[in-house]
């Protein structure tokens, strides 16, 4: 049976180099990112190789090597400079190393998380982000991969229909803003469900997976839009949720009107949409609230969110 975990480092990554893609093994290789899920190694000036480490992450490299390739031409029609990590190179799994897993080689973006930046500035970029997911949502074939918790009815959330799921979801929230989150969250399942075709999803489009490229005096730019684990089909709402994770109101409005002016064939997403949009926003931040010692870097990104999710309500 295969690990549940390896300890992914230089020395493992240019053995699988040499034996799978043997004129890449050469390059210098720096560890830059030793994620919950992934390690992403540089390779040179221009690749990354991305590894899981724990076989619960193993599917989501699959996920994005058939997804991406399938969403790139569209990707970069509708934003040239935002790059997406298609796979340059598919690594695969290699008995011989002890290594059970795929893996990728892609391109390498240099930049810094958006959530590293300050809310104020992350305006000169909302449009570029709202092309990007405009882009994304159209409909996807029946075998794009699956995602329970992606993409699916607000309706069939623990949270709908159970009180105490959603009482220890919203302990999060401050209790001054408990009211204000229960009517939010009473309005996104009143809103009606999606009905239209399952659209492709990038899944988890917050901060941390956004690369900024910081303007050195000129307004900073969208770079790159990665980690498409998550990739799936169904409801815009899911995706769109993200919005209140990475921008203030003005920041909001602009990436909001780019999708709208785009999105379902121009005729932009209706109102029901964005109310379950909300809804998952919600979702999203308290889950980054739940868990502060294992994931410290997501809890500014959730008080962020939930502050303006209330003062959107109020």
């Amino acid at each position: 049976m295969p690990a549940a975990e390896i300890d992914v480092d230089v020395p493992l990554t240019r053995a699988l180099l040499a034996e799978q893609h043997p004129d890449l093994a050469d390059g210098p290789l720096e560890i830059v990112a030793h994620g919950w899920d992934n390690v992403i190694v540089r390779l040179g000036d221009d690749l990354a190789v991305r590894l899981p480490r724990r076989a619960m992450a193993a599917p989501l490299v699959e996920h994005e090597q058939e997804a991406l390739p399938a969403l790139a031409d569209r990707l970069r029609a509708a934003a040239p400079d935002v790059v997406v990590p298609v796979p340059v190179r598919v690594g695969r799994p290699s008995p011989a190393l002890g290594y059970p897993w795929r893996w990728s080689v892609v391109r390498w973006t240099a930049g810094v998380s958006a959530e590293a930046t300050a809310v104020v500035d992350r305006t000169s970029w909302a449009g570029a982000l709202g092309r990007v997911l405009a882009a994304v949502h159209v409909p996807a074939p029946d075998d794009a991969p699956p995602n329970p918790v992606r993409g699916v009815p607000l309706q069939g959330r623990a949270e709908a229909h159970d009180s105490r799921a959603l009482d220890d979801r919203l302990a999060a929230v401050p209790a001054g803003g408990r009211d204000a989150a229960r009517r939010l969250w009473d309005d996104a399942l009143a809103a009606p469900a999606y009905d239209g075709p399952p659209v492709w999803l990038h899944g988890d489009p917050h901060p941390a997976n956004l690369v900024i490229a910081q303007g050195d005096g000129r307004p900073d730019r969208l770079a790159a839009v990665v980690d498409w684990g998550d990739v799936t089909s169904g409801d815009p709402a899911s995706d769109l949720g993200a919005l209140w994770l990475c921008f203030d109101e003005a920041g909001r409005a602009t990436c909001r009107d780019a999708i709208q002016a785009r999105a379902d064939g121009g005729r932009g997403w209706d109102d029901a949409t964005w109310a379950r949009a909300a809804g998952w926003s919600l979702l999203y931040a308290t889950n980054m609230l739940a868990h502060p010692d294992l994931h410290p870097r997501m809890v500014p990104i959730g008080r962020h969110a939930l502050a303006a999710l209330l003062d959107d309500v109020a």
